[in-house]
Formats: structure tokens, C-alpha cells, sequence
């Protein structure tokens, strides 16, 4: 007889997928969410989309700060 999935292997649908990214791009409380969720979620899939999500913040954090060290600027081809 089939037997449901443990919460947690349960996987997430594509709702709640939708809702986390919404929530963790709030500035300050989805951040405080994402490193929660990163951390000590207790599904598998949804601990899995967190530290993904933190993956992309921290790999976009280094991108700003090596183009703001190298001296690009992003309206550099603009004339004010």
C-alpha cells in the first residue's frame, strides 16, 4: 500500500516555491528568514532552496564589490 512521504522529504510545490523567493526578497525580514531556513529547516527541499537562494545573495555581493573596487561604474558610458 502506498505509504506518504516523511515531512521531511515531502517536496515543496511550485507555489511555495514562488511564495519563498517573494519572502526572502524582502530586505530585512526575508533575509532573517532565509538564514533560518538555510539553517534549520526541518524539509529537506525547502533547506535545499534556501541555501541556494543565500548562494546567489552571497556570489552577487562579491560581483558589486569587485566591480566597485575595479573602478567600473555602472553609468560609465553615460554623459551627465
Amino acid at each position: 500500500m502506498y505509504e506518504p512521504l516523511p515531512e521531511e522529504l515531502r517536496p515543496l510545490s511550485p507555489w511555495a516555491y514562488f511564495g519563498y523567493e517573494l519572502l526572502y526578497a524582502l530586505p530585512v525580514v526575508g533575509w532573517v528568514f532565509l538564514i533560518c531556513h538555510a539553517l534549520a529547516a526541518r524539509n529537506v527541499n525547502k533547506r535545499n532552496f534556501a541555501r541556494s537562494f543565500f548562494v546567489i545573495y552571497v556570489l552577487l555581493a562579491f560581483l558589486l564589490l569587485f566591480l566597485s573596487c575595479s573602478g567600473v561604474s555602472l553609468l560609465g558610458g553615460l554623459w551627465l
